[in-house]
């Protein structure tokens, strides 16, 4: 696939959190390109598949419980290669259900992922020093 139009996009951006669904990492890490960045929500960058993979697995082991995305909205741009997709993400924590809004800016170079930047609400926000 050269460069996906818009509908091919979002099947992409589906297909992608469908492996985080089913917590199938290799999945996951089929979509990535193996020089790709992935930019956490807490400002933490990993480069390349091996760097992803590894701070994916913990998420991917159950260390956080049951992690689930469940779509909002998708938004994609064919011309630049680039999809939107805002989710619900709910996890349950000490036997309590919790959930919060994020979303992921997906960059692709074909049919992969080159980039993925996710952002997140959350109760203590990311401080940088200006």
């Amino acid at each position: 696939m050269d460069k996906p139009d818009r509908a091919q996009l979002e099947d992409l951006v589906r297909r992608f959190t469908d492996g985080f669904n089913r917590d199938d990492l290799d999945e996951v890490m089929s979509f990535f390109t193996e020089d790709a960045l992935y930019s956490e929500f807490n400002g933490t960058q990993n480069r390349g598949k091996e760097a992803i993979r590894k701070a994916f697995e913990p998420q991917f082991q159950g260390v956080f419980g049951e992690i689930r995305f469940h779509e909002q909205d998708i938004f994609a741009d064919e011309t630049e290669g680039k999809a939107l997709i805002s989710w619900k993400c709910t996890i349950e924590v000490d036997g309590k259900p919790q959930a919060w809004d994020g979303l992921d800016i997906l960059h692709f170079e074909g049919a992969f992922i080159k980039e993925k930047h996710t952002f997140a609400k959350a109760d203590v926000p990311k401080l940088e020093a200006l």
